[in-house]
């Protein structure tokens, strides 16, 4: 059964020393709380992790980012200041996320071996 197809966004920012992507909820959410700082940030964030790209761009290989990275590129290694200042300044791009296959329970039916007595 397929599962994992849907729109997933996330907000680029290119760096002098990497590029960094924080994923929100939405884009919708994420205009509103650029308009309106009183948003909590848990209600436009969808991860409070941020992703350094190693300057692949904005498709690049994931990886999560260390605080020298951070304290590198922002100078702050607070990842609450760093991740508004990546949804402030950063670019927000919707992609579609391809489907993922697979088994959910392989202990199931004819799938697992049986003993023979």
């Amino acid at each position: 059964m397929p599962r994992g197809v849907g729109e997933v966004t996330k907000v680029f920012y290119k760096g002098s020393t990497d590029d960094f992507i924080v994923f929100v909820e939405s884009p919708q959410d994420l205009k509103a709380w650029q308009a309106d700082h009183s948003i909590p940030l848990a209600q436009v964030v969808n991860s409070f992790k941020i992703m350094v790209t190693h300057k692949h761009g904005a498709q690049g290989p994931l990886d999560g980012a260390s605080k020298a990275s951070l304290e590198n590129e922002f100078g702050t290694s607070n990842e609450d200041e760093v991740i508004k200042k990546i949804l402030m300044e950063g670019q927000p791009q919707t992609v579609m996320t391809g489907e993922r296959g697979g088994d959910r329970n392989e202990s199931m039916g004819p799938r697992q071996g049986h003993p023979t007595a």
